[in-house]
């Protein structure tokens, strides 16, 4: 019993399951070994999605701390992919989160004398010397027709399998350099964020690697540029004709697949450095008229009218306009390297091939 206790599958939680949390959960539950994956919610109404995805509906929010307590012991992975709060310059959502992740310390197993020479004794020896603490009974799967409910969590808050030091991956953005003037940067770029929402993900950064570096968690960084995928093309913009920067005026823009993003987060999960950064970028360098022109071409579609920048300031929406006021091309030479991914997509082309050959979905 001892045995399969310490074999258990291992448990990845998801902060923040949405879009690209959901591909996370699918190629999880791809893999050979299945591991147990939770996701975090506060909408009850989520939980047959979530679970039709293979996660545990896990209720909590957070913005409220009182109603994390549970995350403690839980996973020893987790993913990070919740945006901070939407005003403010600190990101409030992951100070609470990291508070949460704390473990309580879990009663010492005793072994009887007559069992200390024994498989029993071995098993243990072994246990505490990878940091694993055997349980006193297993952790129970919710029911399928249940999420796991507040009330009776505190009970499982520390199943065996769980680590006093959780690894944590963090979908940040690269929005927090600012505008770089076009210039190819990589990971030691120093940040130098123009925004409010830029400015609460370089307070999630720091306060991540101080965790790590205080030995409370280990935090790999991910940051991501603009995400894509078949629902995720800029397709309406183009329809309504939305204008794009003219091309002297026009900025860099990175991007990625969502599928490969997936990918990539999973495997600075299992392979990532303590307070590492990485640029989670395919190889385009692409200005966004380009990128427009890509898709437009691609699904048969007018191409966007060009401006100038002082059109563009007096006639587009801020939001839109604060991203084209940012440039950069990023070098993502960690994460073809050091972490050895293989892009499914390496550039926009080589999906809008794929995407154009293959019929789309049925509703």
């Amino acid at each position: 019993m001892i045995a399969t206790r310490i074999l258990r599958r291992a448990r990845i939680l998801i902060v923040g399951c949405g879009d690209v949390g959901l591909r996370c959960a699918a190629q999880l539950q791809a893999r050979r070994s299945r591991p147990r994956v939770f996701a975090l919610t506060r909408r009850a109404e989520r939980s047959d999605l979530l679970r039709a995805a293979g996660a545990v509906p896990v209720l909590g929010d957070l913005d409220q701390r009182a109603r994390l307590s549970r995350l403690a012991g839980l996973a020893g992975t987790v993913l990070h992919l919740a945006p901070p709060q939407k005003d403010g310059d600190d990101d409030l959502r992951t100070r609470r989160l990291i508070a949460a992740l704390k473990t309580r310390r879990q009663p010492a197993t005793r072994v009887s004398r007559a069992g200390r020479g024994g498989l029993a004794s071995r098993l243990l020896r072994r246990a505490s010397s990878e940091r694993i603490q055997p349980a006193s009974r297993p952790f129970s799967t919710p029911k399928p027709s249940t999420i796991v409910p507040e009330r009776t969590w505190r009970a499982r808050r520390a199943p065996a399998g769980a680590t006093s030091r959780p690894t944590l991956v963090y979908a940040s953005t690269t929005g927090v350099y600012g505008d770089c003037g076009g210039a190819r940067i990589d990971e030691t770029r120093t940040p130098r964020p123009a925004n409010a929402r830029a400015k609460r993900r370089v307070a999630a950064e720091r306060q991540l690697r101080r965790a790590t570096a205080r030995g409370a968690l280990k935090a790999t960084i991910a940051r991501i540029p603009g995400i894509y995928a078949r629902t995720r093309l800029p397709l309406a913009r183009l329809e309504k004709r939305t204008p794009a920067l003219a091309a002297d005026d026009d900025v860099y823009t990175s991007h990625i697949h969502a599928d490969d993003l997936a990918a990539i987060l999973l495997r600075m999960a299992s392979h990532g450095k303590a307070g590492r950064i990485v640029h989670a970028s395919d190889d385009s360098e692409l200005k966004m008229g380009e990128y427009f022109d890509r898709v437009a071409d691609a699904f048969g579609l007018e191409r966007a009218p060009r401006v100038s920048r002082e059109v563009a300031e007096r006639e587009l929406d801020p939001v839109l306009l604060s991203f084209m006021r940012e440039s950069r091309r990023l070098d993502n030479t960690r994460l073809t390297r050091e972490l050895r991914v293989r892009l499914r997509y390496p550039d926009v082309d080589a999906f809008l091939d794929a995407a154009v050959r293959t019929p789309p979905p049925g509703p």
